[in-house]
């Protein structure tokens, strides 16, 4: 990759707005499900299956799943992505606690 186009691709990245939204977690050998929300979606997923792989996920009910049913039994499905109209984190932060609380009702799963 030539000089040029490696700082292209650098600026590119560190430009990027990051995807905000829900998330589900499920265990197919269970049917359990877990629901969380982030404002990184690209990066949540690789973050909780290592904290996970750890032993140190701060749920108890998620990490005993995994430790009885194993990573291959868990999926990871985006559920919903919010559209990055505003810049003002706090109201990002605010829609997203609401469409969270509406996948919560909508889906039997419990919060993380």
């Amino acid at each position: 990759m030539k000089t040029i186009d490696r700082k292209a691709a650098i600026a590119a990245y560190k430009e990027r707005k990051p995807a905000v939204g829900i998330y589900l977690i499920r265990c197919r050998a269970s049917g359990q499900c877990w629901i969380g929300a982030s404002p990184t979606l690209e990066t949540i997923q690789n973050r909780h299956w290592f904290t996970l792989r750890q032993g140190s996920f701060p749920h108890p009910g998620l990490q005993a799943a995994w430790r009885d049913h194993g990573a291959e039994s868990f999926s990871f499905e985006i559920l919903e992505r919010l559209e990055e109209e505003e810049e003002d984190a706090s109201y990002r932060d605010l829609l997203l606690k609401k469409r969270l609380a509406h996948w919560q009702a909508a889906v039997p799963a419990t919060p993380i």
